[in-house]
């Protein structure tokens, strides 16, 4: 494993226990140049991962508490009247950070949520005929309860479709839990932890992940998956074409965190369910046969045939 990925994951770990899967996984999305949607019930870590990924990184972190409330200039910023001059001024809104947390997402209204789209896609706001490009590297980590219901608003699939990976956290076990409560004795680990690379180690590392090979076979690999769920009859709505280029780019992010210079057929399914689930939808007939979008993906996985290395 390279070194500076390493750093990062330990470092992380020093505020979330027992989670390396998920951290890696974060990683995964951030050296693939994607956006994170951690879905999970309250108070597992959902937002302490995203702030723990964010200081670890000598960047700029901001948070919006995404409520009903809340509107798209909050987010992407506004023109605003200088007395002095007599001219508009655009004044940047929250987007423009390099780990934006969008904490609760499913609790904004959908105005405020399609802000995010281009600045989920194009890393870029526009706004009063100009156009005003965000600071590499850009990344959303949004969080949601998929239990609660009540003063939420379901994500469309045009915005799910932005998020290259979804990811949950879990319960922790009882032994991860109790060294939970003896970090939390005193103060949040999370004012404990610094940084340890910095901006442009991570486009360097960006840089180096679009270098990573995969051969043909494993192309193919990877859209027989994709074509799979365009012909599932338990699936409705089956993986776009942004669905495969996600799949692409975090299969190329596991094998270069896992030290390798190409990718394996292993990784694409280590990395299938997390990046391509969130993007189905099933049919009437798939939801009692599959039950969950990832019980889906999990079902094609076993009948694609794998190719050889």
């Amino acid at each position: 494993m390279n070194e500076q990925i390493r750093s990062l994951i330990e470092n992380v770990e020093r505020v979330i226990v027992g989670k390396r899967q998920t951290i890696t996984q974060a990683i995964a999305a951030l050296l693939a140049e994607g956006h994170v949607l951690v879905e999970d019930v309250p108070g597992v870590g959902k937002t302490q991962l995203a702030a723990a990924l964010s200081r670890s990184v000598d960047g700029v972190f901001s948070r919006v508490q995404m409520t009903p409330d809340i509107m798209p200039s909050d987010i992407t910023g506004f023109s605003m009247l200088d007395r002095e001059t007599g001219k508009f001024e655009y004044r940047k809104g929250a987007a423009f950070c390099n780990f934006l947390l969008a904490d609760e997402i499913n609790r904004a209204s959908p105005k405020a949520q399609s802000a995010l789209l281009e600045v989920m896609e194009e890393h870029q706001v526009s706004a009063d005929g100009e156009t005003y490009i965000l600071p590499r590297p850009f990344m959303v980590l949004a969080t949601q309860n998929p239990v609660e219901t009540y003063g939420t608003y379901h994500l469309p699939e045009a915005q799910m479709d932005r998020f290259i990976m979804k990811i949950s956290m879990g319960y922790p076990t009882f032994d991860e839990e109790l060294s939970i409560l003896g970090r939390n004795e005193h103060e949040n680990p999370i004012n404990g932890i610094g940084a340890v690379l910095k901006l442009d180690d991570i486009i360097s590392l960006q840089e180096q992940v679009k270098n990573i090979a995969a051969a043909e076979n494993v192309k193919n690999y990877m859209l027989s998956l994709a074509e799979a769920t365009r012909n599932d009859e338990g699936i409705r709505l089956g993986v776009s074409p942004r669905g495969s280029i996600a799949l692409y780019k975090v299969s190329k992010a596991w094998a270069f965190i896992n030290g390798r210079e190409y990718v394996t057929p292993q990784d694409v399914k280590d990395c299938c369910i997390c990046t391509l689930a969130h993007r189905i939808m099933l049919s009437p007939k798939g939801k009692s046969l599959y039950v969950t979008q990832e019980k889906a993906i999990e079902n094609i996985l076993g009948k694609v045939k794998v190719p050889t290395e």
